[in-house]
């Protein structure tokens, strides 16, 4: 829902450093690293060391938008956008393990909360799949290497989730179980969106 506003904010400043540093590194080698700053934030997290994991967090999320703004100043390639979508979604799936593994209180919001990204990430996907065999194209969050179909809960809203459960831990269980609810809401919406285009011939 917001990563298109999202997108006009922060793409001028990731392209303005990827002018940089594009000479001297490739997109691929900051997503690695990226998700390795992301698996130290699972790390942390599990620790009970959320300020750490917090930054962390952060700096994984300001490689993600990096590597992507990279990849457009050198070639894009169909494995960058592939280990870019990948390292996202396995983030989205450890981060709540994190949490369990901290306090397994925890573990009835960590089991609807990656019910809720299994179902997204599938209706996601799956479309993607779809979109590429009709030849579908946007451009609405972004220059993507697949296609990206909007809903309510997306990056932006899940990175939120993700910061604000690091600063307030204990309550993780009762904000898993609303985002989960949110994320649901939108898993029905990209549902309907995919039926509706789908029944028309391209």
């Amino acid at each position: 829902m917001l990563d298109a506003a999202m997108r006009r904010l922060i793409d001028p400043p990731l392209n303005a450093a990827a002018a940089a540093i594009a000479p001297k590194i490739s997109a691929n080698s900051i997503t690695i690293g990226g998700f390795l700053l992301g698996l130290g934030s699972v790390y942390m997290v599990a620790q009970g060391q959320f300020t750490a994991a917090l930054v962390l967090f952060a700096l994984n999320r300001l490689a993600d938008g990096l590597d992507g703004a990279v990849a457009r100043q050198r070639t894009p390639s169909n494995l960058g956008a592939y280990l870019d979508i990948v390292s996202d979604f396995f983030l989205w799936a450890l981060l709540p393990i994190g949490f369990l593994l901290h306090n397994m209180d925890n573990a009835f919001g960590v089991s609807v909360l990656l019910s809720s990204f299994a179902m997204s990430m599938t209706a996601f996907l799956a479309y993607a799949i779809q979109a590429e065999k009709r030849g579908e194209t946007t451009a609405a969050q972004g220059e993507k290497g697949f296609y990206y179909l909007a809903g309510l809960a997306e990056g932006t809203e899940t990175v939120i989730f993700f910061a604000a459960v690091m600063v307030y831990p204990n309550a993780f269980a009762t904000l898993a179980l609303l985002f989960a609810a949110f994320v649901f809401l939108s898993v029905i919406g990209r549902l309907i969106v995919s039926i509706q285009r789908l029944r028309t011939p391209n």
